[in-house]
């Protein structure tokens, strides 16, 4: 089965070496070629109206004339065509490469590691594209980051909902300490402590106290309890 495939790239360096190494694989053939956004969309309206100039994968610069505005082409040619887009970068820049996947490509590959292609193409066309390593890397980076974003969000959520007292008793719960053992610490009934944990339970959603003190130890409420409860020692 041949793979027909379509090419934006405004260097006319990389796109000549590419037309000629991309002309010398068996199963690859190179239908088109596009210097910009205007000869993409003349390609593409031909596509309407001429089988033979359809494509199944589209590799696509990122930056054209110095703007990304690959990431725009690749919205309109995935909704317009549902080619499967391959972008091409000589930068590994997180956010291009976020916006890349959010206009519809599948895969991002670096044009320093142009021999890769052949196969970034081939499992295109197959439906099973694995993202390139550069591309994988960014993007956990990307979950990484979101991720604290969510656990400072969540923190902030339910700082707001504990006491100062509620977190000092969580304190010592995550230290091991049992309720009658904290009555004595803290100078209070072992009643006032069953209420404490009550209402802790209630607002973090746990079903027992050493659960609710793992969750605010994961959110990091707990570090400015135990400074203070080192502080009175």
């Amino acid at each position: 089965m041949m793979i027909r495939v379509g090419l934006l790239e405004d260097d006319p360096d990389w796109r000549r070496g590419l037309v000629d190494f991309l002309g010398s694989l068996p199963d690859i053939q190179l239908i088109w070629s596009a210097k910009d956004g205007e000869e993409l969309r003349q390609a593409l309206g031909k596509m309407d109206g001429d089988a033979s100039a359809g494509v199944d994968v589209m590799l696509m610069d990122i930056m054209i004339d110095g703007k990304p505005e690959g990431v725009k082409l690749a919205e309109e040619t995935a909704i317009s065509t549902g080619a499967r887009i391959i972008m091409l970068t000589s930068m590994e820049e997180k956010e291009l490469i976020l916006k890349s996947f959010q206009a519809g490509a599948i895969d991002y590959q670096l044009k320093s590691s142009f021999e890769n292609l052949p196969d970034a193409i081939r499992a295109a066309y197959a439906k099973q594209s694995p993202i390139s390593p550069a591309a994988a890397e960014q993007l956990r980076e990307e979950f990484r980051r979101l991720k604290g974003i969510e656990r400072e969000f969540e923190a902030r959520k339910v700082g707001d909902l504990i006491t100062p007292s509620e977190l000092q008793l969580l304190s010592l719960i995550d230290e091991g300490y049992s309720q009658p053992q904290i009555a004595d610490k803290l100078f209070i009934t072992l009643r006032t402590v069953k209420n404490h944990v009550g209402n802790i339970l209630r607002k973090l959603g746990a079903q027992g106290s050493k659960e609710a003190a793992g969750k605010a130890r994961e959110l990091g409420l707990l570090d400015g309890a135990k400074d203070k409860e080192r502080d009175k020692e």
